[in-house]
């Protein structure tokens, strides 16, 4: 029987048993992918067709411009091409990725995560991480397939089994790190599947130390690289333009020249940063650039920054100072691994530093292994640095300045405090500091008041006398008990050491409170103020 509300309107129907509701919010997740990889083709597209409708010689129609847009899609995600249209004959593999364009992708997947994670409405669903990370990878995974079969029919198709990894390497990195920042960038819990050492070793501070030391590093050494390779461009200047110039007469071949030269500026940082650390980088299968020597390459294609090369032969001084970046490397990564110097040990520093020289050189080997790639068959088949050489690398030079480094600053910072006249912390205490202590001078002004009455007024500070000083007659008052000598408190460690210095020239029963009008007995003296140093007033000069 169908059962209806107060005012006859059917119920909905209860899901049943075994059948699992559709989520509205999943499905905006897949739609969200795939309109991220959407996205990164269509910019690409505009880009290729600009370029093409400016070209006075176009080589085909808007279809081949097309499929060129999506071979540098696939391209910006570390697929590795196939240039068929050789003089050889022989199909020639392009392999080196511009890490300026795989921002392109990341961004867009990581922008789609993060939107699938938040809800614009308190009413809305929000799904669980897992969801919304497998939601927007079917829909990105999806366009990156058609992706690839369409570029097959283009001048430089994909490899497919290039493409089968790459991409979803890809986008699974820019979808957990998209969710990961939508949660709020959480250190834990990790999931129950790993290891209980694992999850524990995350929230640990010794190894968020090593990460940020590590990262500063690989920065250092990014920057040393960019420098280097600025440097370089700087010093072979005409050559540069020369090179610009010649490759292209119409503006719009240079525009596009000048688009892939700024594409591969990351690749050039990463290529000086191991020109730096030592193994450099190879131009070929059996050329490599090194501080130590460039043997030449003749067969390289003319080009902007590879215009920039060192000169042939032995290295030069010149050469020789970038070694300078892998120093500075070295020092951040220790200065980055101290920070709860006063709370560990000299240990747990070094042992931090050492993680973060293994931090850096992973990072390193990272970029490197993602800046290289084949620009063709035979002697260009090998273009870019070795991945594992300069991780090693990285990993030797920031080690061995990190370590020392870190210790040092360790043993800075924990030293003793020096005091006056070069005494410690804990003996500059005992030192008297002579008039000015706290809490004496209100004592002691307090019993000059008291015992000259109208005579010195309510002040702040004491204010000498213009004549000669009137003596003032106290009222006879009882006998007071003797004072007993004060006794000096044993030292306490970590407390300040005191002295009670007697001598006031006072009469001591002004110390004492005044007695009740009732009671014709003075009351007993106060105890001596603990901590407090009390000083004999001085007598003014006589006049």
């Amino acid at each position: 029987m169908t059962q209806v509300t107060e005012r006859g309107t059917p119920l909905p129907a209860a899901p049943r048993a075994g059948v699992r509701r559709r989520s509205p919010a999943a499905a905006a997740c897949v739609v969200g992918g795939a309109v991220a990889a959407g996205l990164g083709l269509g910019f690409l597209a505009v880009l290729v067709i600009v370029l093409w409708i400016s070209s006075p010689y176009p080589d085909s129609g808007p279809g081949g411009a097309l499929h060129l847009a999506a071979g540098l899609w696939l391209l910006a995600h570390g697929t590795e091409l196939v240039r068929y249209d050789t003089l050889s004959g022989i199909p020639a593999p392009v392999g080196m990725t511009p890490l300026l364009l795989v921002a392109l992708p990341v961004l867009l997947m990581r922008r789609a995560a993060r939107l699938g994670s938040s809800a614009e409405e308190d009413d809305e669903e929000v799904l669980p991480a897992a969801a919304v990370f497998s939601a927007v990878l079917c829909g990105y995974l999806a366009v990156g397939a058609l992706a690839t079969v369409y570029a097959a029919g283009g001048p430089m198709p994909a490899d497919p089994i290039s493409a089968a990894w790459h991409i979803p390497l890809v986008a699974v990195l820019a979808a957990a790190g998209g969710v990961w920042g939508a949660r709020g960038r959480p250190l834990g819990p990790l999931p129950s599947w790993l290891p209980g050492g694992v999850r524990k070793a995350v929230v640990r501070p010794r190894y968020a130390l090593a990460l940020r030391a590590g990262a500063g590093g690989s920065l250092v050494l990014l920057g040393g690289g960019a420098l280097v390779v600025g440097a370089s461009l700087a010093w072979h200047g005409a050559e540069v333009q020369a090179s610009f110039l010649s490759l292209t007469g119409v503006w719009s071949g240079r525009f596009a020249v000048l688009l892939l030269a700024l594409t591969l500026i990351p690749n050039a940082m990463v290529w000086g940063a191991a020109y730096a650390l030592g193994p450099g980088f190879a131009l070929g299968s059996d050329v490599t650039a090194t501080p130590l020597g460039f043997p030449g390459a003749p067969g390289l294609p003319r080009f902007p920054l590879l215009a920039a090369l060192p000169a042939e032969g032995a290295g030069t001084p010149l050469t020789w100072a970038a070694a300078g970046v892998p120093v500075v490397a070295g020092l951040a990564v220790g200065w980055f691994a101290v920070r709860r110097a006063r709370e560990v040990s000299y240990g747990e520093t070094a042992l931090t530093a050492a993680l973060g020289a293994v931090v850096c050189g992973l990072t390193m080997a990272g970029l490197a292994a993602a800046s290289a790639g084949p620009l063709g068959s035979r002697r260009l088949s090998e273009f870019g640095p070795v991945w594992w050489t300069t991780g090693v690398a990285a990993f030797a030079w920031t080690a061995a300045l990190a370590v020392p480094v870190a210790v040092a600053v360790h043993a800075w910072r924990t030293r003793p405090a020096i005091g006056p006249e070069g005494l410690d912390a804990d003996e500059a205490g005992a030192v008297d500091d002579g008039w000015h202590d706290s809490g004496v001078r209100e004592i002691r002004w307090a019993a000059l008041r008291k015992a000259a009455g109208a005579l010195v007024p309510e002040m702040a500070a004491p204010v000498p006398p213009a004549g000669p000083a009137v003596p003032v007659v106290p009222e006879p008052v009882a006998a007071p008990a003797p004072v007993p000598e004060p006794v000096a408190a044993p030292a306490v460690p970590g407390r300040r050491a005191v002295t009670v210095v007697s001598g006031l020239d006072l009469d001591p029963g002004l110390l004492a409170p005044a007695p009740k009008p009732a009671d014709p007995v003075s009351a007993p003296l106060a105890p001596p103020v603990v901590g407090a140093r009390v000083m004999a007033r001085r007598k003014p000069p006589p006049e």
